[in-house]
């Protein structure tokens, strides 16, 4: 696995994880890599500087593809228990919280990537985090 800085079109800057330098191009080429911040998909890696620890002791061993997997597995789940699902509604629903017009609340769903350009715009936080299948 390998960690690069990336920068959209927007100068929006955020890191991504990677298996090696051919999966991340072949991703980039196919547009599937898309900033967190604006989900503009015209993505550059940024410079960035070595992570060289002291020693492996100092960082503890590397996380296993498994080990990732039930991480994300579990952040799904605790989005699940803990926020309410609005589906294609996200943008309007996350608006409605922004501007006052309902209590402030997790929500997670789906957005475009034109709607969360504009949800930026609006200056509206939000994330966008990777949702994997889980087996249930």
């Amino acid at each position: 696995m390998i960690l690069f800085t990336l920068r959209c079109s927007s100068e929006h800057q955020f890191e991504a994880w990677f298996r090696d330098g051919g999966t991340f191009e072949a991703q980039q080429q196919a547009g599937e890599v898309a900033c967190p911040h604006c989900g503009d998909s015209k993505v550059e890696k940024a410079p960035m500087a070595p992570n060289i620890g002291r020693s492996r002791e100092a960082k503890g061993p590397p996380i296993s593809p498994a080990q990732m997997r039930a991480m994300l597995v579990a952040m799904r789940q605790q989005v699940e228990q803990n926020c309410d699902y609005v589906g294609e509604r996200f943008a309007e629903e996350a608006r409605r919280i922004h501007y006052g017009e309902v209590d402030p609340h997790g929500i997670y769903g789906e957005a475009t990537n034109d709607e969360s350009a504009a949800l930026v715009d609006e200056g509206i936080e939000f994330g966008r985090i990777p949702w994997i299948q889980t087996d249930a």
